[in-house]
């Protein structure tokens, strides 16, 4: 069943998405102006500049690119690199790979230093109330538990985001409104030629940019939680939202024009601008913000990792769905990297204003490739004037260029971290492009043409039975054709006599979440050729599925299945299903290049780390043979050999 594009809007669904959408983005102000600021001189120059880039930022790279454009390319109400991917990847003819892989590698890396300065940044504030109080136990502590909850489902926890981010928007509102009428002037750094002056007169002013990047680093991650609320829904929501975020900005702002020093001296303005009764209750309400933008993170990256699952950039890993609510997926492999990953960002920097400093860098690589993807959208689906195309593309670059120019600089706080992405990508470019080189390698045959000899199996008496019902996985996708290896593996030293020869092939569609079939009789209740459409969001469940078929086939009293034996007995009603799966290794006798050599390795590398097929397919409870068999890529040449 496919998600709709268009979603009924109600109060529901609007506080729906305030809960889901804008925990990253929404938690910006807890640490944007602090990194503005840092230990600079406060003046008129910065605070004004900094606030009037921030602004045009939020409405350059958040309202028009994410919110307004990006939200128009939904693949069928689904989001994100990937579902933009499925959309254009026929018209890039391979070219759009890359990209892909890295736009889900950043995303990816967001969600391992998102949560950590998030929960820091919000429990940093009570070392206002308790001075060198030890905050780094207090975040891990948090970490750890968000990170357990994960197994069970956030379905129930979930029902309280909503109005919990509402709450956290309307204190971001009042506190901000309250400052600005102690400095009304502050609302003059709305004006862009703040934003010139802090770029091009202040010193080192464009290198600021790193700073104010912060303040939009959640609008890739708003894109990609698209599905779960509708493009609807999050328009009409972040008027709010973005009000709220530009109202404590200017707030900090006036705070800090009125405050009478001039160094910030470690104060965070976020926390400097509550009235001291509301200091506790303020941090409270941070805190939890922060869990719920930690949570949105976690989500994404669990469905990010089941979607390059889909479209073969990612070794099949165990998935599970904590609850009966759609979509929800934990995957506990990718939960264990994550909270690791988090608790070793937070011991490493210590502090929220260290992370600062490393944050940003890989978001502007994803809202980079993200652009690219966009423009063959725009050009190839929405048709759209190559002319305006080119003009939209060449703002965003240079915007999207110049955030990645002044993050690059960062490299040296956070080079650690590039282990970690850098291993994320080689995973998805040795999966995707060795399976590339496995698929080159496929022979297929005319599956109407073996019909008569599998006819002649079938009815052989003196080959003893293998099954009654034989089902093998197959790639091909034409209703004719079936992989040499399996004809062999049916015809070999021993043939596989059977009273039904089943050949299903699963085809991942564009679409998130196509479930259906097709049945074509290639030889009456005999050879059966099956093609069941899966949606790349769905996770197989192919015996659920297959058993589900035959069900239905017999129930309609199609293929005359329902006036045969199905290999049940007195003693067994099951019926009698055997599922072949073909695993391949790489022979001795290949010759490879040094580049497919290490491709190819690496990836049966993965695929031993990697969940089984028959687990992967849903098949763990069938009768599974696995049959291995040597995979022959560049045969060896020339053998230099002499008899003596």
């Amino acid at each position: 069943m496919n998600t709709s594009t268009k979603q009924k809007i109600t109060a529901a669904s609007l506080l729906v998405a305030l809960g889901i959408i804008y925990g990253d983005i929404g938690t910006s102000p807890l640490y944007v102006m602090k990194s503005i600021i840092g230990d600079k001189q406060i003046t008129e120059a910065l605070v004004y500049g900094g606030i009037s880039c921030v602004f045009w930022t939020l409405t350059f790279q958040t309202t028009f690119k994410y919110v307004f454009l990006t939200l128009s390319a939904d693949n069928h109400g689904e989001g994100g690199v990937f579902s933009l991917y499925a959309l254009v990847k026929r018209f890039g003819k391979g070219k759009l790979v890359i990209p892909t892989i890295l736009g889900a590698t950043c995303l990816l890396a967001d969600g391992i230093i998102t949560p950590p300065i998030s929960v820091a940044s919000a429990v940093e504030g009570l070392e206002a109330i308790v001075p060198n109080l030890p905050t780094i136990p207090i975040v891990i502590a948090i970490l750890s538990g968000l990170f357990i909850f994960q197994r069970f489902g956030t379905q129930k926890v979930g029902i309280m985001f909503g109005p919990a981010m509402v709450v956290w928007f309307a204190m971001l509102l009042i506190l901000g409104l309250l400052q600005i009428f102690h400095h009304p002037d502050i609302l003059k750094a709305l004006n862009p030629i703040y934003a010139y002056r802090l770029l091009v007169e202040y010193p080192n002013g464009f290198w600021l940019l790193g700073a104010v990047f912060l303040c939009t680093t959640g609008a890739e991650a708003l894109y990609s939680d698209l599905g779960h609320c509708g493009k609807e829904n999050i328009r009409i929501t972040w008027i709010f939202v973005k009000i709220a975020l530009l109202t404590n900005y200017l707030g900090q702002g006036a705070w800090l024009m009125h405050q009478g020093n001039d160094l910030l001296n470690g104060q965070n303005p976020f926390y400097a601008i509550m009235p001291e009764w509301f200091l506790i209750i303020g941090i409270i309400i941070a805190t939890l913000a922060a869990i719920i933008a930690s949570q949105a993170l976690i989500s994404g990256s669990f469905t990010l990792i089941n979607e390059a699952i889909s479209l073969n950039f990612w070794p099949r890993v165990s998935l599970k769905n904590p609850t009966n609510l759609k979509g929800q997926i934990y995957i506990p492999s990718v939960n264990t990297i994550l909270w690791i990953g988090c608790v070793m960002m937070i011991l490493y920097f210590k502090n929220s204003a260290h992370m600062e400093a490393a944050y940003g860098f890989s978001i502007t690589i994803a809202m980079l490739m993200t652009s690219i993807l966009l423009t063959y959208y725009l050009v190839f689906i929405k048709k759209v004037n190559k002319i305006w195309v080119f003009v939209i593309l060449f703002i965003f670059s240079v915007i999207e260029v110049s955030f990645f120019i002044a993050n690059v600089v960062k490299i040296k706080e956070r080079w650690m971290f590039l282990f970690f992405e850098l291993f994320i990508f080689m995973v998805m470019y040795v999966w995707y492009f060795s399976r590339k080189i496995n698929n080159k390698f496929l022979k297929f045959v005319n599956l109407k043409e073996q019909t008569t000899l599998l006819n002649e199996l079938s009815s052989d008496d003196v080959i003893p039975k293998y099954a009654t019902h034989l089902i093998y996985l197959s790639k091909a996708d034409k209703v004719y054709e079936i992989e040499e290896k399996i004809i062999k593996s049916i015809f070999a030293k021993k043939p596989k006599r059977a009273d039904v020869y089943w050949f299903l092939h699963i085809n991942r569609t564009n679409e998130p979440f196509t479930l259906d079939y097709d049945v074509v009789e290639l030889l009456d209740d005999k050879v059966i050729k099956v093609v069941l459409n899966v949606g790349f969001r769905v996770q197989p469940k192919v015996e659920l599925y297959f058993k589900k078929i035959v069900q239905d086939l017999v129930s309609k009293k199609e293929l005359n299945l329902h006036i045969r034996p199905d290999g049940s007995t007195k003693y067994n009603h099951e019926p009698d299903f055997k599922f072949v799966i073909l695993e391949k290794f790489i022979s001795v006798e290949n010759e490879f290049g040094v580049k497919d050599d290490w491709l190819l390795t690496s990836y049966f590398w993965l695929k031993k780390l990697s969940l089984s097929d028959e687990k992967a397919f849903g098949l763990d409870k069938s009768d599974v043979e696995i049959e291995e068999y040597p995979m022959v890529y560049v045969p060896t040449q020339n053998v230099s050999l002499k008899r003596k």
